[in-house]
C-alpha cells in the first residue's frame, strides 16, 4: 500500500558520490520508488555503469561527471540537472573520501584532498542547489555525516575534522534556509559493511570490535540507510531540519565497556 506521507515519487533526486557504496544504494532506493535520480561521480566509467545498472524504463537514472572539489564543474552539473527536469528537490550531498594514518603523516596536498572532497565540495554543492531551492521556496539537503562527527576515530584527522565541520554546516544552512522553506538534515551511518570498507571489516578483529560497540550486534550495511533517507526527503519530515540522524545500531548510546555482566 503506497503512503503519500512518505512518498518521494516525481521528485528530482541529485545523488554526490552515487557511484559505489551508500551513495549507489541511496540512488537506487529513491529511484525505485519512482524518483527521478541523477547520479554523480568522478570517473565516467563507473557512474555510467552504475546510471546503467539502476535504471529501468520507468525510472532510467541519470549518469553525470563531476568532482565536488571543482566548484565549475560543479555550477555545469546543476545546469545539466536543470536543463534535463527543470528543477531540483532533493540533493543527497554523499560524495566523500578518507585517509589512514597518523596526524603527523598528513602532507598539506592530503589534507586538502579529504577536507576539500568532504567539506568544501559538500559546502559549494549545497550553496548551488541551495540557490535554487530558495528560488523555489521549497526542497531539501540530506548531508552524509559520519560517526566520526560524534567521536572521531584514530588516524583518520582531516575525516573527522570534514565531518565535525559538515555538522555544523548542516544545523547553519538549516538555521539560514529554513525561513525561506528549505530544509537540511544530515545522515550519519554506522560500520557500514561497503565495496571499500570490506578489506577492513574482513579482519575477525576489527569486525568484533564493531559488534561489540553496536548494540544491534551487526555491522550495517548499505541499504540500512535508505529509509532514514526517504524519510527525510519526504513529506513525514516536513518539520524537520537541522537534525543529524545516527543510522548506527546504536553506537552513540553510549561507550561499552568488557566489565563483567
Amino acid at each position: 500500500m503506497s503512503d503519500e506521507l512518505f512518498c518521494v515519487r516525481d521528485q528530482v533526486v541529485l545523488v554526490s558520490g552515487g557511484s559505489r557504496g551508500i551513495g549507489k544504494a541511496l540512488a537506487g532506493g529513491f529511484a525505485e520508488r519512482g524518483a527521478k535520480v541523477v547520479v554523480t561521480g568522478r570517473e565516467a566509467a563507473t557512474i555510467e555503469a552504475t546510471a546503467a545498472e539502476l535504471s529501468t524504463d520507468e525510472t532510467p537514472v541519470t549518469p553525470l561527471v563531476c568532482d565536488v572539489a571543482d566548484v565549475d564543474a560543479v555550477e555545469r552539473t546543476l545546469a545539466a540537472v536543470l536543463e534535463r527536469h527543470g528543477r531540483i528537490d532533493t540533493l543527497l550531498n554523499v560524495a566523500g573520501v578518507n585517509k589512514r594514518q597518523p596526524a603527523v603523516k598528513f602532507t598539506p596536498e592530503e589534507f586538502d584532498f579529504v577536507v576539500g572532497i568532504n567539506l568544501r565540495g559538500a559546502f559549494f554543492l549545497a550553496q548551488a542547489v541551495g540557490k535554487h531551492l530558495l528560488e523555489r521556496g521549497s526542497g531539501c539537503v540530506v548531508n552524509i555525516d559520519s560517526l566520526n562527527s560524534y567521536g572521531p576515530l584514530k588516524n583518520v584527522l582531516p575525516y573527522a575534522a570534514s565531518k565535525a565541520g559538515m555538522s555544523a554546516m548542516t544545523r547553519a544552512l538549516a538555521m539560514e534556509w529554513g525561513p525561506q522553506g528549505v530544509r537540511v538534515n544530515g545522515l550519519a551511518p554506522g560500520f557500514i559493511l561497503t565495496d571499500l570498507t570490506r578489506k577492513l571489516w574482513s579482519d575477525e578483529t576489527m569486525q568484533s570490535w564493531a559488534k561489540a560497540n553496536t548494540p544491534l550486534g551487526r555491522l550495517g550495511e548499505v541499504d540500512d540507510m535508505v529509509g532514514t533517507a526517504v524519510f527525510l526527503a519526504s513529506p513525514a519530515a516536513a518539520f524537520l531540519t537541522g537534525q543529524t540522524i545516527y543510522v548506527d545500531g546504536g553506537v552513540v548510546s553510549g561507550i561499552h565497556w568488557p566489565i563483567p555482566e
